[in-house]
């Protein structure tokens, strides 16, 4: 997931907002958590897989949050998304425009099948919840 969302956005030149941020710390957990299951085998072994699974649903939350941000289902945080205008002074809209964040969380870069890559993250996510699950309960 980590060399995917690096490739999009180097190669791609597709810049990740704050929130696409958010979303890779998990993920970056989960690579260490299973480098420490793979270099400690046996010791504390099903519990490392179910960390690596809570990594896995907290990456994949955050990108349902930040779906339904991007799709406008509730306002996302105010550091990365755009407010409403109106009533504002020049000096105060001045001070907006000047603040806003260069990537905008709430809009949609980059689809597939009208999925946006936050959507997939999550779908992605829940999927590789479901395989560290899988092999913790797994016997040796």
């Amino acid at each position: 997931m980590m060399l995917g969302a690096l490739g999009f956005q180097y190669i791609g030149e597709l810049p990740p907002c704050k929130m696409c941020y958010w979303q890779r710390y998990p993920h970056v957990a989960a690579v260490g958590i299973g480098v420490l299951a793979f270099v400690l085998p046996g010791v504390g072994l099903t519990a490392l897989l179910y960390l690596g699974a809570v990594a896995a649903l907290v990456t994949a939350g955050i990108g349902v949050y930040h779906t339904g941000v991007e799709r406008g289902f509730w306002e996302g945080p105010t550091t990365c998304t755009s407010g409403p205008i109106g009533g504002l002074t020049p000096e105060q809209l001045m001070e907006q425009i000047m603040g806003a964040p260069l990537v905008r969380c709430d809009e949609v870069p980059w689809e597939l099948f009208t999925l946006s890559m936050a959507s997939w993250n999550a779908i992605i996510s829940f999927a590789l919840a479901g395989l560290w699950i899988a092999a913790a309960r797994s016997k040796p």
